[in-house]
C-alpha cells in the first residue's frame, strides 16, 4: 500500500483559512471606516444648507410696519442678513475696500477661502498688541457664519463648527468670484446702529452715500465691524478714533499707504450723523414690535415677509411730536422773541409724553414716548406713555364714577351721590399708610390752599379739590377705586396705597390711564389696539398670515352706566364749574364739546392733562425722565397746553356733542344746598340726575331769623319792635363755622346777651361769651401749616382776615399775630392781610375800637402751628387739580 502525506494539504488549508480571516477582518475595518466617515460626514456636513441658500436670503423682503395709511414706518431687519443696499465694487472708494482687506483679509485674492496664514498672523498680531486687531476668519468664512448658518451655531467655539464654516466657504469660493463675494460681504456686513452694509452705515454714520466717503471714513467704518457697540462712533467716539488709527496701520503694512498718508488722513475730522437709522414713530412701532414677538415669535419677526398695517395715523403723529417740541421749548424760554429769559425762568422740564385714541375703537392714532427717541440726554429712548407715573388728581373720576353709579353704590349698600350731592371741603385729618406701613395723620391741602366749605359734587370733582375727592374714597372704600380702575384697563394698582390713592399715589401709564377715560363715553372699555392686519408677503404676492388674526376693534366689558358716564362727562366737560380753579378762557376749553381733567403730583414731577370727545381720547404727561422736579408747572401749564394741540389736530371737522342717554333729568336745584329751592334760596341753577336719584326735599338751610339790630343777636320776646329786623341765615352744621367766619357769612346769632362794659373804661370784650362784634376769619384755629422746600418761599403765606359781625366801620381795626399788628385800618368793617409762614406756634386775633374813645374789643384768638419741612413728606399726593 502506498503511503499518502497529508500534511501539504494541511498546511494549505491553514494558510487559506489565515488568509480569509484577514480579509473578513479588512473588510470588517472598511466597513467600519466607511461607517465612520459617513457618520462622520453626517455629523459634520450633512445638514448644511446649499451655497445656493444665500440667493434665498439674500432676496428674501423684509417686515415692514407700516400705518393705517400704508407708509412705511420701520423696516424690522434680520440681524443675520441684514437689509440689502446692494452696490457695485466700481461705485465704493478704493479707499473703501482696502481698508476692509487689510482689516479684515489681506490674502482674500491668493486663498481657497481658509487662510492658514492669516489664522497664524492674526494670533501674532493680537497677542502682541494684547487686542483683538484682526481675526483670524477670512472674508469668505464670515459670509459662511453670517449667512448660511443658523444663529445658534454662529458663535459657538467648538472644532466642529470651525470645520463646516471652511467647507461653506470653500462651497462659495467655488460658487462665486472673488469680486462678487467682496461685493456681498460689503453689502450685508454690520457696522452697527441698524447700519448693515456700507451704504447704510454711511447714511447712518455720515449722512452720505458710500460713493461719497473719505479715506478718513472709510478706514473709520472698516474697523466697527470687529466690535460694532464697542467702537460705535456715536456712543464712544474716542474708543472708534483709536480703533480707526489701527486700521491705518494695518492698511499701511499691506502697502496701501505710505507714513505721511497714515499721517494725513489720521488728522482728518470726523464728523459724524446723530440720528441713529431710519424710523418714523420709534416708540410706538418698538412697541409693536414688542407685540408681534408676544404673539408670532421673534423668530417669526425676524425671518421676514410681514407687512404689519398699523393703526397709527403718520399725519397725526407727526402733529404731535412738533407739539411736544414746540411746548417744552416755550416752557424751556429756547424760542426767540417768544419769551424772556428775565422775567420767563427756564422750567426744567424736558420729557413729554402723548397718546391719541380712536374713543370708538381704542385704536392707537398716535403714540410720542419722548421730545427725541435718539438723545440720551433725557433718556429718550425710554417711551414715558408705558412709564409708570404718579397721576395726581387725574385719577379721580375714577373715584367719583364709582361713587355716582347706582350699581357700584348698591353692591356696597350705600345710596349713590349726585352731582348736586354737598360735600364738605373743610381742613380734615386722615390716616394714611406710611412707607413702613404704619398709620400717620394726613391733612391734605388744595391748589389755593383754601378751604371752599360746602360744595357740590360737580364743583369738586371740575375744580379737583382734594379733601372732597379723599372723603368719597373713604365713603367707598379704596377697594372699589382699585376694582373700577382695573376693570377699566388699568393693570399698576398692585399695592397697599390706602386714601392716597384717589389724590395720584398710585402708579399709571399714559396709555392705560388715556384708555381708562374712554369708560366715560359710554360707560364700556377701551383695550388700545395697534394693529389692524398682518399679511406676509410670498412670491411676491400678499396674503393674509396663517395663523394671525388681527383683534378685533370691539368695545370691551361694562364698567359703569352708560348715564354715570354721562354724568363724569357733563362735569368734565362744564366750563363754568372750573373757573374757581382754572379760570376762563384757559387751554381746556376747545371750539367743540370736549371734557378733561388735569393732574400735577408732589412737588411739581408729573403734570398731566387727559381728556376726550366723542371721537378721539388724548392724553399727555409732561415731566422728566429721572424723576427731577419741574419748576412750578401744573397739569394746566404743561400738558394742557399740548392737550389742546392735539386735539385741534385729531379733529379737522367739530365732533358731535356727547349723547345725553334718556334715562338722564334736569331739575332746578337750590345751588349751595343742592335740595329743591326754597324762597329764601339765594341762588338756584339746573342740574342734572339719573331718573330716581333727584332731590324729593325742599331746602331748610337757609331761614329767616329775627334779629335785635342793637346786638346783632336774636330778638328775644322783649326785644322792641322798631329793634327787630328779619335777615335770612345759611344754617351749617357746626363744623363749617370756622370757614363761615373766613369768608365773612354771618353765623346765626345766639339767644342770649353779653354784658355791656362800663362807659369810658378801655374793657376788654370777651369773646367767648359770644358776644364780640369781632369776628376772625382767617386763619382758623388749630391749623397745622408746613414750609415746603419744593416751592418758592415767597408763595408760602396765609390769609389773616377779620371783620365787623354786622358789617359797620369801626373807627379802627388790628389785626394781630403775637401781639405784632400784621394790618391796621381805620373806618373799616373788614381788614385782611397775606403773613409769610414762619416757623413756630402763632396767635392771631383782630382788635379794634367802635369810637375813638371806645374800649379795645378782641375777638377770639387762633392758635397755628407751622412746621419747616426740611425734607418730602413720604406720601405722594394731588398739588395742583
Amino acid at each position: 500500500m502506498r503511503h499518502v502525506d497529508f500534511l501539504p494539504g494541511m498546511n494549505m488549508r491553514k494558510w487559506l483559512g489565515r488568509r480569509s480571516f484577514w480579509l473578513r477582518l479588512s473588510l470588517g475595518l472598511a466597513l467600519v471606516l466607511v461607517a465612520s466617515g459617513y457618520g462622520l460626514y453626517t455629523w459634520l456636513l450633512a445638514d448644511l444648507p446649499p451655497v445656493s441658500a444665500v440667493e434665498q436670503r439674500l432676496v428674501r423682503p423684509t417686515t415692514q410696519i407700516l400705518d393705517r395709511h400704508g407708509r412705511v414706518l420701520y423696516e424690522v431687519i434680520d440681524p443675520a442678513a441684514g437689509k440689502q443696499i446692494s452696490l457695485d465694487l466700481s461705485t465704493l472708494p478704493r479707499a473703501c475696500i482696502q481698508a476692509t482687506l487689510a482689516t479684515e483679509d489681506s490674502r482674500f485674492y491668493l486663498h481657497p477661502g481658509v487662510d492658514p496664514l492669516a489664522i497664524l498672523r492674526a494670533v501674532w498680531q493680537n497677542l502682541r498688541g494684547r487686542e483683538v486687531i484682526s481675526g483670524g476668519s477670512t472674508l469668505t468664512q464670515q459670509l459662511a457664519r453670517n449667512l448660511l448658518m443658523e444663529p445658534a451655531e454662529r458663535y459657538q467655539q467648538s472644532l466642529r463648527r470651525k470645520i463646516r464654516e471652511a467647507w461653506l466657504a470653500w462651497q462659495l469660493e467655488r460658487r462665486y468670484t472673488k469680486d462678487e463675494l467682496l461685493a456681498l460681504y460689503l453689502n450685508q456686513t454690520y457696522y452697527g446702529n441698524f447700519a448693515f452694509g456700507i451704504e447704510a452705515a454711511a447714511q447712518i454714520f455720515f449722512a452720505k452715500p458710500a460713493a461719497q466717503l473719505s479715506q478718513a471714513e472709510c478706514a473709520l467704518l472698516a474697523g466697527l465691524v470687529q466690535y460694532p457697540s464697542g467702537y460705535n462712533p456715536l456712543q464712544h467716539p474716542d474708543a472708534a478714533k483709536e480703533r480707526q488709527l489701527t486700521v491705518l496701520r494695518l492698511m499701511w503694512e499691506a502697502g496701501y499707504l505710505t507714513d505721511d498718508q497714515v499721517q494725513e488722513i489720521a488728522a482728518q475730522p470726523l464728523r459724524y450723523r446723530s440720528r441713529l437709522f431710519d424710523i418714523r414713530a420709534p416708540h410706538f412701532v418698538m412697541y409693536v414690535q414688542d407685540i408681534l414677538a408676544q404673539r408670532l415669535g421673534p423668530d417669526r419677526l425676524r425671518d421676514g415677509g410681514l407687512r404689519v398695517y398699523t393703526t397709527l395715523d403718520l399725519d397725526l403723529q407727526r402733529q404731535a411730536e412738533a407739539s411736544i417740541r414746540y411746548r417744552l421749548d416755550l416752557l424751556n424760554c429756547r424760542i426767540p422773541g417768544l419769551c424772556d429769559e428775565r422775567t420767563d425762568p427756564n422750567r426744567r422740564v424736558d420729557n413729554a409724553a402723548a397718546v391719541v385714541l380712536d374713543g370708538q375703537t381704542g385704536q392707537i392714532l398716535a403714540m410720542v414716548g419722548s421730545p427725541d427717541y435718539f438723545d440720551p440726554r433725557i433718556q429718550g429712548n425710554v417711551n414715558a406713555a408705558l412709564s409708570l407715573r404718579q397721576p395726581g388728581s387725574a385719577i379721580k373720576p375714577l373715584t367719583y364714577a364709582a361713587a355716582l353709579d347706582p350699581a357700584w353704590s348698591a353692591r356696597l349698600g350705600l345710596q349713590p351721590l349726585t352731582p348736586a350731592s354737598i360735600l364738605a371741603d373743610l381742613p380734615t385729618t386722615f390716616y394714611v399708610r406710611d412707607e413702613q406701613g404704619g398709620n400717620v395723620p394726613y391733612q391734605p391741602l388744595n391748589y389755593d390752599r383754601q378751604f371752599h366749605g360746602p360744595v357740590s359734587v360737580r364743583t369738586a370733582l371740575a375744580n379737583s379739590y382734594n379733601v372732597p375727592a379723599v372723603k368719597v374714597l373713604q365713603r367707598i372704600g379704596v377697594p372699589s377705586l382699585e376694582q373700577i380702575a382695573a376693570q377699566a384697563g388699568i393693570s399698576t394698582f398692585t399695592n397697599e396705597y390706602g386714601l392716597a390713592l384717589t389724590l395720584g399715589g398710585g402708579e399709571v401709564k399714559l396709555l392705560e390711564l388715556t384708555a381708562a377715560y374712554g369708560i366715560f363715553l359710554d360707560g364700556h372699555r377701551r383695550d388700545p389696539q395697534a394693529i389692524l392686519a398682518i399679511e406676509e408677503v410670498v412670491d411676491g404676492v400678499s396674503r393674509p398670515l396663517p395663523g394671525f388674526q388681527a383683534p378685533e376693534a370691539t368695545l370691551g366689558p361694562q364698567v359703569i352706566q352708560p348715564d354715570t358716564a354721562y354724568l363724569i362727562t357733563h362735569i368734565l366737560a362744564d366750563p363754568v364749574a372750573r373757573i374757581p380753579a382754572f379760570g376762563e378762557g384757559s387751554v381746556l376749553e376747545l371750539p367743540f364739546p370736549a371734557a378733561v381733567k388735569t393732574g400735577t403730583t408732589t412737588d411739581w414731577r408729573d403734570n398731566w392733562t387727559i381728556g376726550y370727545s366723542t371721537r378721539r381720547i388724548v392724553g399727555v404727561w409732561v415731566g422728566n425722565a429721572d424723576n427731577t422736579p419741574m419748576l412750578d408747572i401744573s397739569g394746566v401749564d404743561g400738558a394742557g397746553p399740548i392737550w389742546h394741540d392735539l386735539m385741534l389736530a385729531a379733529h379737522p371737522t367739530p365732533p358731535q356733542d356727547f349723547p345725553r342717554p334718556e334715562t338722564i333729568t334736569q331739575v332746578t336745584i337750590c345751588a349751595p344746598s343742592g335740595l329743591l329751592p326754597s324762597r329764601d334760596c339765594p341762588r338756584t341753577r339746573q342740574e342734572i340726575f339719573i331718573r330716581g336719584t333727584e332731590p324729593t326735599q325742599v331746602d331748610n338751610q337757609f331761614q329767616r331769623i329775627s334779629v335785635d339790630l342793637a346786638t346783632g343777636l336774636r330778638a328775644g320776646p322783649d326785644t322792641p319792635p322798631e329793634r327787630v329786623a328779619e335777615r335770612v341765615y345759611w344754617l351749617l352744621p357746626p363744623e363749617y363755622w370756622d370757614w363761615m367766619q373766613r369768608q365773612g357769612i354771618p353765623i346765626p346769632p345766639p339767644a342770649t346777651v353779653a354784658q355791656d362794659s362800663a362807659p369810658g373804661r378801655d374793657q376788654l370784650v370777651d369773646a367767648s361769651t359770644n358776644a364780640s362784634p369781632l369776628v376772625l376769619s382767617a386763619p382758623t384755629s388749630h391749623t397745622g401749616y408746613a414750609i415746603h422746600p419744593g416751592v418758592p418761599r415767597e408763595r408760602q403765606r396765609i390769609q389773616v382776615a377779620g371783620h365787623v359781625a354786622d358789617g359797620r366801620p369801626w373807627a379802627e381795626l388790628r389785626l394781630m399775630m403775637d401781639g405784632i399788628p400784621v394790618a391796621e385800618a381805620r373806618q373799616a368793617a373788614q381788614l385782611s392781610a397775606w403773613w409769610p409762614l414762619e416757623p413756630g406756634p402763632h396767635h392771631f386775633w383782630l382788635e379794634g375800637r367802635m369810637a375813638e374813645d371806645g374800649p379795645v374789643v378782641r375777638s377770639e384768638q387762633a392758635l397755628v402751628v407751622v412746621d419747616d419741612l426740611t425734607h418730602a413728606q413720604p406720601l405722594t399726593v394731588s398739588r395742583q387739580p
